[in-house]
């Protein structure tokens, strides 16, 4: 008994205090040690419960709560992912610590503000960034530029426009740095953007990425122009796109003969005059102060005049340079199928009937205008009528949920909690049936002695009635007085009590007598009953 009532005490305290603890909810995931840390010691400071799992990395806490937390844990800047942002500067000693130190701290700020930034993206799980930026120095001619790599845990893939944004959002953030040399790896060790690629490259994309955005590009637009016509689900399309990776640079020049302009003009004119004398040479013509033509006759004058006119003309000259990048659409196929269409009989069948000719050609020509068709590069687009394999999809309509199945829209974790109620309730059950409705029954049973007593006993003049007398079933006796004409109950509990064992007393001194009389006036039978009595076998 006391063994039993131990164990039901365990388990219904076991029961209470399971149905009384709250819901636990997960408050952060994928942590590191020292965001832990200092959640714990928040959570520790507030006195709120809390568990660990999935190996310290995942905190749950009262589900209630959860909201609230997370607002006042975000104010303090926890968690902080991991890294450290600008807030490193303010616990640091600015008068105490170095230039180096300061440098270092500069960059550790902006890669732990750069790996926040970039986990804001939807898909972006954790993010690390590493910058490699050249120290700068005093007559430096070739200086290196800065370089990034960053890895990503992502939770899906990022699609190439996703992957360039991350590249110019690194970029835009780090003087000098280029998006073409940012390097970006996933957590599967993909490489998404190659930062070692040249400048002559495309734009930080590979040509096969690029040739498979363009066609999935393409096939979007053509599906959607096209499922408008015939139906979602009624229509395939493929696009092969061919680009050209080489990058050609030409230059041009181009003079125009007829077109001249004066570009400048010069005219110089000369005019001279000569004379020649008649005489020798005389000693009065070199003497001081001597006239011209003194000594002779002079000869007649000679004059000249020289004119010079220069005219420079500039001629129209065209100078072109182009550039062609790689990447570039080189020539496009387009394979589009269309089922036909469907008609239902009275009596219920489907039938098929195939598109005609011009319906055809009019969804072609929307596929050529959608996809900029060009004759002369050798662009192809087909459109084929072919009945599908499968079925036509059919219709569905979205059927607005009620109270009651909006009520009745469960969580996984709703789930999981009901079920664990529903085994401790299944539990709780079986422990009542099995083990306390046995034990109550056993208590409450009347004692079989007593129901076995004599129909009536008396002891000091009161008459005592059994219950074969009186056709009581639950073994309750009535005491009523001899000698006196009206009959008093015995209701108190304590006298009841006593007359019971009054009457299991007489009972076994008066049992006992008479056996030792039986046994007596009887020997032969008696020795033959205990006998019987000892060669019985004990009962199971």
């Amino acid at each position: 008994m006391l063994a039993v009532t131990l164990a039901l005490v365990g388990f219904f305290g076991f029961v209470m205090m399971r149905m009384s603890q709250p819901a636990m909810s997960v408050l952060f995931s994928d942590l590191s040690q020292q965001d832990v840390s200092a959640i714990l010691k928040d959570l520790d400071t507030r006195g709120v419960k809390y568990e660990l799992r999935a190996d310290g990395q995942t905190i749950l806490v009262d589900k209630t709560v959860v909201p609230r937390l997370r607002l006042d844990l975000a104010s303090k800047g926890i968690p902080a992912g991991g890294g450290v942002g600008y807030e490193i500067f303010d616990k640091g000693d600015a008068f105490s610590s170095t230039s180096f130190v300061q440098n270092i701290n500069h960059l550790r700020a902006l890669e732990g503000e750069l790996s926040r930034t970039i986990r804001s993206i939807s898909r972006v799980q954790a993010a690390r960034v590493h910058l490699v930026i050249p120290e700068k120095r005093l007559f430096e001619r070739d200086r290196e530029p800065p370089r990034a790599s960053i890895a990503l845990k992502l939770a899906g893939d990022l699609d190439a426009a996703q992957v360039r944004a991350v590249r110019h959002l690194v970029s835009s953030a780090v003087d000098g740095l280029k998006p073409e040399r940012v390097s970006i790896v996933d957590e599967r060790g993909r490489l998404l953007a190659d930062g070692a690629q040249s400048d002559n490259g495309v734009a930080g994309l590979g040509i096969e990425e690029r040739q498979v955005g363009i066609e999935k590009r393409l096939k979007l637009q053509i599906e959607d122009i096209v499922a408008s016509i015939v139906g979602h689900g009624r229509a395939r399309v493929q696009v092969s796109a061919a680009l050209d990776s080489n990058r050609v640079e030409s230059r041009s020049e181009t003079f125009d003969p007829e077109s001249r302009v004066v570009r400048s003009s010069q005219n110089r004119t000369e005019a001279s005059t000569t004379t020649e004398g008649g005489g020798g040479v005389t000693v009065g013509n070199e003497l001081p102060g001597a006239q011209p033509g003194q000594g002779g006759n002079a000869a007649p004058k000679d004059a000249t005049q020289k004119n010079e006119e220069v005219v420079n003309y500039e001629i129209s000259r065209t100078t072109r340079t182009e550039v062609l990048e790689g990447g570039r659409v080189k020539k496009l196929s387009v394979a589009v199928l269309v089922d036909g269409t469907y008609t239902r009989t009275p009596n219920g069948e489907v039938t098929y009937q195939p598109r005609s000719a011009e319906e055809l050609e009019r969804i072609g020509q929307l596929v050529r205008t959608a996809v900029g068709f060009d004759d002369g590069r050798g662009d192809k687009i087909e459109v084929v009528n072919l009945r599908f394999a499968e079925a036509p999809p059919a219709v569905t309509e979205l059927v607005e949920q009620s109270l009651v199945q909006q009520l009745l829209s469960f969580t996984k974790e709703d789930l999981v909690r009901f079920a664990e109620l529903g085994v401790i309730a299944l539990l709780t059950l079986i422990v009542l049936m099995v083990v306390v409705r046995p034990l109550l029954k056993q208590v409450l049973a009347p004692d079989p002695g007593v129901a076995r007593a004599l129909p009536m006993f008396m002891r000091n003049g009161v008459a005592i009635a059994g219950p074969e007398t009186t056709g009581d079933p639950a073994g309750t006796r009535t005491l009523a007085a001899v000698g006196d004409s009206d009959g008093v109950q015995v209701d108190m509990p304590s006298e009841r009590m006593l007359a019971v064992a009054q009457i299991k007393g007489q009972l076994k001194a008066q049992s006992v007598e008479k056996i030792g009389k039986m046994v007596s006036q009887n020997p032969a039978d008696s020795v033959a009953v205990l006998r019987t009595w000892i060669h019985e076998k004990a009962p199971a």
